[in-house]
């Protein structure tokens, strides 16, 4: 089969959409103004969840997703004995982000798994105890 020269560069150009877009949205995760973050809440002992509130100060945004950042994530797929106490993304004014699952355990230390991404990581009690807190606060 021989491929064409326009072929080659119709590829080149896709290519380079395809980066300059995932750029794009890279950049509006760094950029902190404008996101929100929603948290939902399980109701109950099953699966299911309902909004419980969504966090638009800039200062706790940026508070988690410096503990996002920091965390040591695993590359694992995990199976938790019960589901997730708390879910939660990152919105920005054009899409949602990732989707986080989080449980609280009897110590008060938290793990999370990025939904979809079979990525795992567990927090110290500190940072469980500042994280929690700003997720479930009123």
């Amino acid at each position: 089969m021989r491929i064409t020269k326009s072929f080659i560069i119709f590829i080149g150009f896709i290519s380079l959409f395809i980066m300059g877009c995932s750029n794009a949205t890279k950049d509006e995760v760094q950029n902190i103004e404008g996101q929100k973050i929603e948290v939902q809440k399980r109701i109950g002992d099953e699966n299911k969840y309902e909004v419980f509130k969504d966090i638009t100060n800039d200062e706790d945004v940026e508070k988690v997703k410096e503990i996002i950042d920091m965390m040591d994530w695993e590359n694992a797929k995990v199976e938790m004995v019960r589901p997730p106490d708390y879910r939660f993304s990152f919105l920005t004014p054009k899409a949602k982000g990732l989707v986080y699952s989080l449980w609280i355990s009897p110590n008060s230390t938290v793990e999370i798994i990025i939904y979809g991404e079979h990525k795992y990581s567990q927090l110290d009690k500190s940072k469980s105890t500042e994280l929690i807190e700003i997720l479930s606060r009123e």
